[in-house]
């Protein structure tokens, strides 16, 4: 019996992925609506501000904890950071 290794997932390029895309928009929506800079916000989630940076720019493929935690900051529930 053969055994197939996992294979990795076609689309791995965050900048090309439509749902990291829509991410970025509303957190940083978010983020403008409480008048709030991307350092403050890197501040309340306790992250670095470059990456709240590369968040909004879609450049980064973000953990479900770093979500929480930006979800957290922006005192929103995750699935308004992932809703149209």
């Amino acid at each position: 019996m053969k055994i197939k290794t996992p294979t990795k997932p076609k689309n791995t390029d965050p900048t090309k992925s439509k749902t990291i895309a829509l991410l970025a928009k509303n957190i940083k929506y978010y983020r403008h609506e409480q008048l709030i800079s991307q350092e403050y916000l890197a501040e309340l989630a306790e992250l670095h501000r470059n990456y709240i940076g590369q968040v909004e720019r879609s450049e980064v493929n973000i953990s479900v904890m770093n979500l929480e935690a930006i979800a957290q900051a922006l005192n929103v529930n995750i699935i308004d950071l992932l809703q149209k």
